[in-house]
């Protein structure tokens, strides 16, 4: 499985940033390191998310939460999550209101992981 990079997310961020406006910049650079490496965590020697999904939503929800960045958390974290899925060859089959509901829903904390996991799991081709 892909694992996607500080330094490519905020690449990414830079990019969409200059597409889409808003400020570009990291907050707290532990929060990035913590929301990127979450999906891959393990206790016990077992992984805690298994699947592609399952990380992808860890993913999104960790980079929307922890908003490490000074601007446009909704946006890399779904982002992000969209791009892993990509990689790893899950097509997505959502609109564009699909998706700003979805980073709404995340920010004002409507969604949690599970409903994360849920949205993915309904979207997907």
């Amino acid at each position: 499985m892909i694992k996607l990079s500080k330094e490519k997310v905020l690449l990414l961020h830079q990019l969409i940033a200059e597409e889409t406006g808003g400020s570009v910049g990291v907050r707290d650079v532990g929060l990035l390191e913590s929301a990127l490496n979450n999906a891959y965590a393990t206790f016990g020697g077992e992984e805690l998310y298994k699947t592609k999904e399952e990380k992808a939503a860890s993913l999104g929800f960790s980079l929307i939460s922890n908003h490490a960045f000074v601007d446009g958390n909704k946006r890399i974290g779904v982002y992000a999550m969209l791009t892993f899925l990509e990689a790893e060859g899950i097509k997505m089959n959502c609109t564009n209101a699909d998706v700003v509901d979805f980073g709404l829903s995340v920010a004002s904390g409507d969604m949690k992981y599970d409903e994360i996991l849920k949205w993915i799991n309904k979207f997907k081709k």
